[in-house]
C-alpha cells in the first residue's frame, strides 16, 4: 500500500471492460442541477486544497488529481494520472478512479457512515463550463466513492481560466492550468513526502497548502 502521492499512471482496462463501457456512456454522466442535488459536501477552504494539490501534483491538462480528505479537511492521500484519449465516459472513470484510490488508502467500508471524502481535480483545455467529459468524471467519483466507503466530495475544473468548484460557483483565477506551482513556504504544514509499506496508522496526516 501506498501513502500519500502516487506517481502517474492510468489503470489497465481489458477488453471485457471496454465492450461493457460502450454500451450507453450518456447514461453515466451527471448534469449540474444533477450534482448540485446530491448533497455533495461544501469544501470549506477549496482554495486550499486546489493550491495544495496543485503544489504536489503539477497538473497538466488532461491530467486527475483524486485526494481524500479528513473530517477536518486535511489531506490523507492523493494520486494522479494522465487520462487516456478516448470517449469520456463515467463507467470508464469509475473504475480508473477506484483503482487508484485503492492504491493510496485502505477502504471504509466497514464504516456504517463514511467519515473520510473524496475529491476530484481535473485539470483540462477549454473554460470552466461544464461538459460532458465533467459530468463522466462527476458520476464516476460518486460511484467509485461508493465502492471504496468514502462520502463524494467536490469535483473541481482547473483550466487557463483558474480553478472552479462545479455545482458549487466558487473558483478563483489562480492556480491555473498555466501558473507555476505556489511554494510551499506559504503553507501552514510541510509537504508531504511520498511513503511506502506500512500500515493504515501511516498515512500522513498534515498537508493543507495555500
Amino acid at each position: 500500500m501506498t501513502f500519500g502521492f502516487a506517481p502517474s499512471s492510468a489503470a489497465s482496462t481489458s477488453s471485457t471492460d471496454l465492450s461493457a463501457a460502450s454500451a450507453n456512456p450518456l447514461a453515466r454522466l451527471l448534469e449540474p442541477a444533477e450534482w448540485a442535488e446530491a448533497g455533495i459536501p461544501l469544501l470549506r477552504s477549496p482554495r486550499e486544497v486546489v493550491s495544495g494539490l496543485h503544489s504536489r501534483h503539477q497538473p497538466k491538462p488532461a491530467t486527475a488529481i483524486v485526494a481524500v480528505l479528513d473530517p477536518d479537511e486535511r489531506l490523507l492521500a492523493s494520486a494522479s494520472f494522465t487520462r487516456r484519449p478516448a470517449p469520456a465516459d463515467g463507467w470508464m472513470f469509475r473504475n480508473t478512479l477506484l483503482s487508484q484510490l485503492r492504491r493510496v488508502i485502505p477502504h471504509d467500508l466497514r464504516r456504517r457512515t463514511p467519515v473520510r471524502t473524496a475529491v476530484l481535480l481535473y485539470c483540462r483545455e477549454g473554460d470552466a463550463r461544464w461538459t460532458e467529459e465533467d459530468g463522466a468524471w462527476m458520476w464516476g467519483l460518486r460511484d467509485a466513492c461508493t465502492l471504496h466507503g468514502l462520502r463524494c466530495g467536490a469535483y473541481i475544473t482547473l483550466t487557463r481560466d483558474g480553478w472552479q468548484v462545479l455545482g458549487e460557483g466558487r473558483g478563483g483565477r489562480r492556480p491555473n492550468a498555466a501558473s507555476a506551482p505556489e511554494p510551499f513556504a506559504t503553507s501552514e504544514s510541510p509537504p508531504l513526502l511520498p511513503r511506502t509499506g506500512g500500515a493504515a496508522s501511516e498515512v500522513l496526516r498534515r498537508a493543507a497548502a495555500r
